[in-house]
């Protein structure tokens, strides 16, 4: 029996540090010792209300303080967090509870309506956070005995198709994951001031930013709402040193430097969750005069899996190479019940395998022999690896766009696209053809007024003849998720009917 508990990353600190500047919110500024101390006491909340090891405790919380305080809670009660997006409403967010089999749900003030309703109506009781009487109550000594293995956090997967899936990270997963994030793939230093702007309810948020944060004993700053002009100031304000971020995020604070009275001296930065276009890491790396570090993972990798790092130098429009402990190599995508691994240079599934993979996805045997096979996590992306040994997602499985035959990987179109001045950004989806199968479509939000028929004749002359789009449709913004993802099946659902 080997125990492990997520806790440590918050006690651990606590008990070297107790005094150093934990996290900030607004006015609110809390250390690390009254920090491990308030999820103590949240933990005992929690006991009273009869929560014990391994019951499952719903979290709906933007990124606050009491956030941190009840994630940390459940942890040290020996709870499991089901982390609840704060974007769903209540219906979403009762099937969350209801397949988690969640016991008891906390949620912020803020969410307590949809808290509430969804709660009511899967029968299980909801609290405020901030209503526990926490404060008055006696900390627990130290947090219960998890053993390694035990499930620490069930995320719920975005739903490409059906329902999403509880994916199980053990403790193992994300003290590892949060470990060498911290401290080896791009290191974090004890002085470092980190942007918290991710969705700590998201597994990028969670693990990079707060908890890789909180294993060094740096300080985090939360804003509970991305907000570019405002997150540009209270990173200058607070003197910032990292900032993590999805692409969505880096083109928005692009698009509010002219407004900024002055920007923040980021030494480093990293970019997950999606690809992001290089035209934007250049444009973002040149405004804020720092290096961009992009990599990748996924919600059943705990999540990184690969990054760029000092190690190996940095090359845009790659992901890196894998973390230490962790393997990812290019397998067959057409064979599914075995792992065939490709030559090198070959493109192909990215197949993921080590201490990073989560456990398997709740009560669902099969999508979860599907997507582990041969040990290795089949992660329906199609990439590559070069000779120097950078892994580059050339794009979803699920989007590959086939065009009379020929394959179009929709990210090449996107970052031909995004080299046009007028085009902010742009998602390339497949929609249905009676000639071709499929047809290229190119969803644009202008940075200025731009005629469609222009962009076309553009991509036509920068683009093979079966890659560039004969259909550009233009948007005032492109449809997101809860973790600020670009949801291109919603697109694909919209354009497939033709209507705009």
């Amino acid at each position: 029996m080997t125990l492990l508990s997520l806790a440590s990353v918050l006690a651990e600190s606590a008990r070297r540090a107790p005094d150093r500047l934990a996290v900030v919110q607004g006015d609110l500024r809390v250390g690390y010792g009254d920090l491990w101390r308030q999820a103590r006491q949240h933990a005992t909340a929690l006991q009273e209300q009869g929560i014990g090891p391994g019951d499952r405790v719903a979290l709906l919380a933007p990124n606050v303080v009491d956030f941190v305080r009840a994630y940390y809670g459940i942890l040290a009660a020996g709870a499991v967090v089901v982390p609840v997006p704060t974007l769903l409403n209540a219906e979403e967010a009762a099937y969350i509870l209801r397949h988690s089999g969640a016991s008891f749900l906390l949620h912020d003030a803020s969410f307590a309506a949809v808290g509430t309703q969804a709660a009511e109506a899967v029968g299980v009781p909801a609290r405020d956070i901030a209503s526990l009487g926490a404060a008055d109550l006696e900390p627990v000594r130290t947090h219960v005995a998890r053993e390694a293995e035990d499930v620490a956090v069930i995320f719920y997967t975005s739903g490409t198709t059906g329902r999403p899936k509880g994916a199980l990270l053990t403790h193992l997963n994300l003290v590892m994951n949060s470990t060498v994030n911290a401290f080896d793939a791009n290191p974090i230093r004890r002085d470092d001031v980190v942007m918290g702007c991710l969705p700590l309810f998201h597994t990028f948020g969670q693990t990079v930013s707060m908890n890789s944060t909180f294993r060094v004993g740096a300080t985090l700053l939360l804003q509970p709402r991305f907000d570019p002009d405002a997150a540009i100031a209270l990173m200058h304000h607070e003197r910032a040193t990292l900032f993590f971020g999805v692409p969505t995020m880096y083109v928005q604070l692009l698009d509010a430097v002219p407004r900024a009275a002055a920007l923040p001296e980021l030494r480093d930065c990293v970019s997950g969750g999606a690809s992001l276009p290089v035209v934007v890491l250049e444009r973002f790396e040149k405004a804020f005069s720092t290096t961009v570090f992009e990599g990748y993972g996924l919600s059943e990798t705990s999540p990184t899996a690969s990054v760029n790092q000092p190690w190996f130098g940095t090359r845009a429009g790659t992901v890196g190479h894998p973390i230490w402990g962790v393997e990812v190599e290019v397998a067959d995508e057409t064979v599914d019940d075995r792992i065939v691994l490709l030559p090198p240079g070959g493109r192909g599934e990215i197949v993921i395998r080590g201490h990073n993979v989560f456990a398997g996805y709740l009560d669902d045997p099969a999508a979860t022999a599907d997507a582990i096979v041969d040990g290795w996590f089949r992660t329906g992306d199609i990439g590559t690896i070069d000779d120097d040994g950078f892994i580059s997602i050339v794009d979803r499985k699920k989007d590959l766009i086939i065009r009379g035959g020929f394959n179009v990987y929709p990210r090449e179109v996107e970052e031909v696209l995004m080299r046009h001045p007028a085009v902010a950004q742009v998602a390339v989806i497949g929609v249905p053809d009676d000639e071709k199968g499929e047809e290229i479509c190119a969803v644009v939000v202008p940075a200025f007024p731009v005629d469609a028929d222009e962009l076309v004749a553009w991509s036509r002359e920068q683009l093979g003849r079966h890659k560039y789009p004969r259909r550009v449709e233009v948007l005032d913004a492109l449809p997101t998720g809860p973790s600020h993802k670009v949801l291109k099946r919603e697109l694909r659902t919209q354009y497939s009917k033709g209507t705009s």
